[in-house]
């Protein structure tokens, strides 16, 4: 008999495990075979449940020949997966088969999403999130194009007599491609193209056709080119959208609150061009509020300029988001109005949508408003100018602003910090770095990236603002794209819990582990030889960040309810919760339409898959130039620590540049290693040498590729020394762990 448990509020009993004729019953009468989650969902099975119906499946398979399918219901495809563009219709929409399909009946109709990346050409390779339509066919929203897809290449051009070479920049692609006299566009040697790939030869070389010069490839450009290249950034604006954006005109200043007699100011950056947020603060005189501030956060109000499903519009969300590379910026929208009319540039009246904040002594947000309004900036200010003249170091900008501006953003700023630090904001210690040019647009050095109280104090003013949007939107019933921060994943967690065991550092067990937990944690090891490895594998805990209209809160800020308000310049959005406001407050034209709410979700995916295209090309962009920084130092020796640990090899990164490189293990002391990769280490079977994340090295530069971006190490030491001496020990092996059968 069937064993019974207390039923659900629905009437269902919850855990009500079966017996193994109803389980053989329930078996025979599905269409096809069921998986185990589907057998679990049926008969709502749990934790140890679940256990004792794998015991029963074991016996009627035993038994019957009884089998259930592992995985995915017979037929579907996987939620993500790499798919060929096939063909394009008669309508321009692009038509997608799995680059794996290899059923004996023809694949299920695809439909590529007209978003996420350049247009695309058949045969062009993509990594694809698959969703299934009720009508058995797919929509697939790209995340990104792959690099050495069959239909286009980048790489470095080589002249030679039967017409030249190609030599790809794509990392771990080897092989050349030979280019046809006819089909070289002009390029000369050393020259970075882009080209479509005609098929390989009977006998030979791959041939393909030069489609794009895109300049000198050991020029100070390169880097970035071949990272924007890669990741299939959009980069020329269509001509549509351009024209549409130099045909506008100020927004006017009827019906907006005049806010132009506060002393509003943008801080940013030394190098920024688009200036989006301005900030204000003053004590709030109400007496019922001792100690507390009213703050203001005026944002460029880009909803009056870019209209939903206008051309710069469509445009907008097919970037998503900015993306910010060492010498350039490829913007979201045109620079007419990201640099001009949205920038909130001093002296110069522009338009905003500003958010009105009274907050507590203690930092606790009161009450808040949003206005459309119209404002003056009173100064543009650097990061850097601002922490001077808070330090008593003003300049001829900042010392007619110390007492009545300054001043009081950092009260203010005291009061949010405190609420952060008691609300156990992740505080992380991830240094940055910044590529600093020289005259002739060279890396000149690469330095790290101060941090600031003037960097924590906008970062404050911004979160609380982008809480009032959250909590506005909450409260008018209006659709809201909510910037969401997932908790950790428990697996990832438990292995964090048993590296930090092993290294005296307890982890404590908790129903709900907030941020909180980990900072006490990276205050125990601050300041100690462990700090390093530990902020690397909190790191690497913690879930990515992204879009939805679904809440699930921001773990990482300790916050119950978050999205972003501050950047509709470079982030669509906060573009879209712009519109929400408007709709919602009833400020007038620009506000969300009812047919875009009801792609909320569809828009999520989309903006979240943008932001990290846009992560990896900066990232990208970066390691080539720093390969090129180290290119002319082959043979150099530095101070580094590792940052990763594979069954291959090595990783480590240099603590001077932060550049980082492979260790190959076939450079490693001579010996069987064996890879234990929950504890991150490498372990040598006879000479007992362990490498493990985190650990302090010294390593040889032995090669650094500035055009695919690759960067290799051996390290010093007893292996080294033989190999100079000329005698060149066995070659490393490693022992991976044997794998466990799937039951």
């Amino acid at each position: 008999m069937a064993k019974k448990a207390p039923r659900t509020p629905g009437g269902r009993r919850r855990g009500r495990l079966p017996g193994k004729d109803e389980l053989s019953e329930f078996l025979r009468a599905q269409d096809g075979r069921p998986s185990g989650r589907e057998i679990a969902r049926a008969f709502n099975l749990t934790g140890t449940e679940r256990t004792e119906i794998k015991h029963m499946l074991r016996e009627l398979a035993a038994e019957d020949g009884t089998r259930v399918r592992r995985g995915r219901r017979a037929g579907a495809l996987p939620p993500v997966t790499v798919v060929e563009v096939a063909e394009i219709d008669a309508d321009g929409d692009a038509l997608v088969r799995p680059a794996a399909w290899r059923g004996e009946e023809p694949p299920p109709k695809i439909y590529l999403a007209r978003a996420g990346v350049a247009e695309p050409a058949v045969g062009d390779r993509l990594l694809a999130r698959l969703r299934r339509a009720p009508d058995g066919s797919y929509d697939a929203l790209p995340i990104k194009r792959l690099p050495g897809r069959p239909g286009r290449t980048l790489g470095v051009f080589r002249s030679t007599g039967d017409g030249g070479r190609l030599t790809p920049t794509e990392r771990g692609q080897r092989n050349e491609f030979h280019v046809d006299a006819d089909d070289t566009l002009g390029a000369a040697s050393g020259e970075l193209v882009s080209a479509e790939v005609l098929g390989q030869r009977r006998w030979g070389l791959t041939r393909v056709r030069i489609v794009e010069r895109l300049g000198d490839a050991a020029g100070p450009r390169a880097a970035s080119l071949i990272a924007i290249h890669a990741a299939g950034l959009p980069v020329a604006f269509p001509a549509e959208a351009n024209a549409h954006a130099a045909a506008l005109a100020p927004a006017p200043a009827d019906a907006r609150t005049d806010l132009r007699h506060l002393p509003l100011v943008t801080i940013d950056g030394a190098d920024a061009r688009d200036f989006d947020d301005a900030v204000h603060a003053e004590p709030d005189d109400d007496p019922g509020n001792p100690g507390g501030w009213r703050i203001t956060v005026a944002i460029a109000d880009v909803a009056w300029y870019v209209r939903p499903d206008d051309p710069v519009d469509r445009e907008a969300f097919r970037r998503g988001n900015s993306a910010y590379f060492p010498d350039r910026v490829v913007p979201m929208l045109p620079e007419v109005l990201s640099n001009d009319l949205c920038s909130l540039r001093p002296a110069e009246e522009r338009a905003c949508l500003a958010a009105r904040i009274w907050i507590a002594g203690d930092g606790r947000i009161r009450r808040h408003r949003f206005q459309r309004a119209r404002m003056r900036s009173a100064a543009r200010l650097t990061y850097g100018q601002v922490q001077a003249a808070a330090d008593g170091r003003p300049d001829a900008t900042t010392a007619p602003l110390l007492s009545a501006v300054i001043g009081p953003l950092y009260g203010a700023f005291a009061a949010l910090d405190g609420a952060g630090r008691r609300r156990g904001t992740l505080a992380l210690e991830l240094p940055e770095r910044q590529v600093v040019f020289d005259a002739d647009g060279r890396v000149a050095r690469i330095a790290p990236r101060p941090r600031l109280d003037s960097h924590r104090l906008i970062e404050a003013f911004m979160i609380a603002a982008n809480v009032a949007a959250a909590e506005t939107l909450e409260r008018r019933r209006q659709p809201c794209m909510y910037r969401v921060h997932d908790a950790p994943d428990p697996l990832k967690v438990e292995a964090l819990r048993e590296v930090l065991a092993g290294l005296g550092i307890k982890l404590p067990r908790a129903q709900v582990l907030g941020p909180a937990r980990f900072n006490r944690v990276l205050e125990r090891v601050a300041g100690t030889a462990e700090e390093r490895l530990v902020n690397e594998l909190v790191l690497r805990a913690q879930a990515q960040a992204g879009y939805s209209p679904a809440n699930i809160g921001h773990f990482g800020l300790g916050l119950r309810r978050y999205a972003h308000f501050t950047s509709p310049i470079r982030r669509y959005a906060d573009l879209l919760v712009h519109r929400a406001l408007i709709r919602g407050h009833g400020l007038g034209e620009g506000g969300l339409p009812a047919e875009i709410e009801a792609r909320y979700e569809q828009a999520g995916e989309h903006l979240s898959m943008t932001e990290r295209r846009a992560m990896i090309a900066e990232r990208d962009a970066m390691d080539r130039y720093l390969a090129a920084f180290l290119s002319d130092r082959i043979g150099a020796v530095f101070a580094g620590h590792l940052t990763g640990v594979t069954h291959f090899g090595l990783f480590a990164r240099l603590d001077d540049s932060g550049a980082e490189g492979l260790i190959p293990i076939s450079t490693l002391p001579a010996d069987l290693y064996h890879h234990d990769e929950g504890r991150h280490a490498l372990t040598g079977e006879a000479n007992g040498l362990t490498f493990t994340l985190g650990d302090a090295v010294e390593v040889r530069l032995a090669e650094a590729d500035a055009t695919k971006g690759g960067i290799i190490f051996h390290l010093t030491g007893a292996g080294e020394a033989a190999i100079r001496g000329g005698k060149r020990p066995p070659r490393a092996r490693v022992k991976r762990p044997a794998r466990r059968r799937r039951s």
